[in-house]
């Protein structure tokens, strides 16, 4: 056979590989197509950024200009976002001198930590844990910076020898497996280069094996490209067929995942008995739940319902169908196993239609875990302030009436159960207010209550939670059940005008704070109970308006700057209820 006869059909052979490959490909790609066409919105990373957007303050109108899906192909109409498949790929964020706090913890975040997080000297939390994020760790040394965790990604090289660095824990350095220097245990050693490879130069031996060995690659390749079609067709047919699979059980292809990298390593390391002892159980609180156990929980799919105050909240839809709700807590390594148990079985004990019942609750030393029932139609926040605009269905003012009257409910519920409490909730928010809707109409549950006792009584915890905005606690006096009343009367008037606390008011490029609201509020009203103050959505409800005005004066008691001339709780719910009956009566 000849050399250029031999050239031929080897040539022959690699395009007719080289077709089916391409075949392959492109039969690969509508099925990827398809995939992108079923799942072109993904909820949770617009729920993200508008997080992101109503924390901004910007000389750009994010409000009016991040509406809508994020991502259309590859494209995006929101300012400094930019897209890839239908997924957010990249923010710019530009200016934010001030910036306080960075809560990435929890995403597919990759790359290096930006070397100008070092200059935000305002910087107080910086949360990056369980990413991708590589490279080095920068010499963070900011006194404001109080909060601090990079653990669970991938990044290398020495922990910066920086005053500030050396103050936070190992766990916040955690499982990131070529990080070394104080606080972890590995410590970093100069390892020498390796020597270069030594090549080999061909011998006139190996030169005639190879010529030996090219009849048998031909016909080789022969074989491979008869049977490679029939092979590649198998192989997508394999793929449409889990990817369909798949589509079924997941609620999208980005979320889903096993609580993130700490409990995959729970899971791994249950395999040995002396661990499994370490990890401990669930403990229920209602034994009408008591239908799985930890390595369930662990093995259920999940997908993240949001960053709180405390943690990350996950939705786990167990092997078995049943769903639940799991807060991962955070800030509050500090407390011992005991008083976590103790807390944890009041609160458990507590059972009322207004407050979102706790199931179950884990305890070990790195874990904290509380599993409660899954509300699944929102927060109080989204039904107020998302979608607003064009196609959005007004919230009217007997819905409104009716929630402010369950978060009443709730909150004398947990005064009267929770009365030795300092502040029985604490964290009373519209955020902290799920919504359950029927054919009755929206139902409100309070989360997130009774935490303040196992929060360490550093201030810089407590600061992170809704009562750091009473006025008691800016001047550093004592905090009481009147704490609560004043939080209330904020999300009443939240719901009666519409406003966002600590964002801006109307077309204004004034920031308010929550005080600021109140005292807007207050200003208002006193010029002939003026409806100015009242949200569009209910304006036109003209029947209504002295309903409206009656509660803003209660909301304006609640939030007066002196917690002594608050109303308690038990008679703030005696009027709205007389008030709603009133209502009633005149219909």
């Amino acid at each position: 056979m000849s050399s250029e006869i031999l050239s031929n059909i080897m040539s022959l052979i690699i395009d007719i590989t080289f077709f089916y490959i391409i075949l392959f490909f492109l039969s690969l790609n509508i099925v990827l197509c398809i995939e992108i066409e079923i799942n072109d919105f993904h909820p949770q990373e617009r729920d993200g950024l508008l997080v992101l957007r109503d924390s901004l303050n910007s000389s750009i109108n994010l409000h009016g200009n991040w509406t809508g899906p994020p991502c259309i192909n590859n494209l995006s109409r929101w300012f400094g976002i930019t897209c890839s498949n239908w997924h957010v790929v990249h923010i710019t964020i530009q200016g934010l001198v001030f910036l306080e706090e960075v809560k990435f913890s929890v995403n597919h975040f990759s790359g290096e930590i930006p070397l100008e997080y070092v200059e935000l000297h305002s910087l107080k939390v910086l949360e990056l844990q369980e990413n991708y994020l590589d490279g080095e760790i920068p010499p963070f040394d900011q006194p404001s910076l109080i909060s601090f965790n990079v653990s669970y990604n991938h990044l290398v090289g020495k922990i910066p020898e920086t005053s500030l660095l050396q103050r936070f824990p190992k766990s916040s350095f955690d499982d990131n497996s070529d990080l070394c220097g104080f606080p972890l245990d590995k410590s970093c050693s100069v390892e020498p280069p390796a020597p270069p490879p030594f090549a080999i130069p061909p011998s006139p031996s190996m030169e005639e094996n190879k010529k030996r060995l090219q009849v048998w690659i031909i016909a080789l390749i022969v074989i491979v490209a008869a049977v490679l079609f029939l092979f590649l067709v198998i192989i997508a047919f394999l793929f449409c067929k889990r990817q369909a699979k798949g589509n079924e059980r997941r609620r999208n292809d980005s979320t889903r995942y096993v609580f993130g990298a700490w409990a995959k390593k729970m899971v791994y390391n249950a395999g040995n008995s002396e661990d499994s002892e370490k990890l401990g159980q669930l403990e229920f609180c209602n034994k009408k739940f008591q239908v799985f156990d930890m390595d369930d929980l662990l093995r259920a799919s999940a997908e993240v319902l949001g960053r709180g105050d405390f943690g990350v909240t996950y939705k786990a839809t167990l092997e078995t169908g049943n769903i639940v709700a799991v807060k991962r807590l955070s800030y509050i390594n500090e407390l011992n196993k005991r008083e976590f148990i103790q807390q944890m079985q009041l609160l458990g004990e507590i059972k009322h239609e207004n407050l979102v019942e706790i199931i179950s609750f884990y305890h070990s030393e790195d874990q904290k875990l509380v599993i409660y029932e899954l509300v699944s139609d929102g927060t109080l926040f989204e039904l107020l302030h998302e979608g607003r605009g064009i196609g959005r269905i007004p919230l009217d003012w007997s819905t409104r009436l009716a929630i402010i009257k369950d978060i009443a409910k709730g909150l004398d519920f947990l005064h009267q159960y929770l009365s030795s409490h300092k502040v029985p909730h604490a964290n009373l928010k519209s955020t902290n207010i799920l919504i359950h809707q029927d054919n009755q109409g929206y139902h409100s549950k309070l989360i997130d209550y009774g935490f303040l006792p196992l929060l360490s009584s550093s201030k810089k915890y407590e600061e992170k939670l809704a009562i750091s905005k009473s006025p008691e606690f800016v001047k550093g006096k004592k905090l009481t059940h009147k704490t609560d009343v004043y939080c209330f009367g904020i999300i009443m008037l939240e719901i009666i005008t519409g406003k966002i606390p600590g964002h801006i008011l109307g077309d204004e490029v004034e920031e308010i704070t929550t005080n600021d609201l109140s005292d807007w509020v207050r200003t208002v009203v006193n010029n002939d109970w003026s409806t100015d103050i009242l949200d569009l959505e209910i304006l036109a409800d003209r029947e209504g308006h002295d309903a409206m005005l009656n509660l803003t004066e209660i909301a304006l008691e609640c939030t007066d700057m002196i917690p002594e001339n608050r109303p308690k709780m038990s008679v703030v719910l005696r009027k709205i209820e007389e008030m709603e009956q009133i209502i009633k009566e005149n219909e």
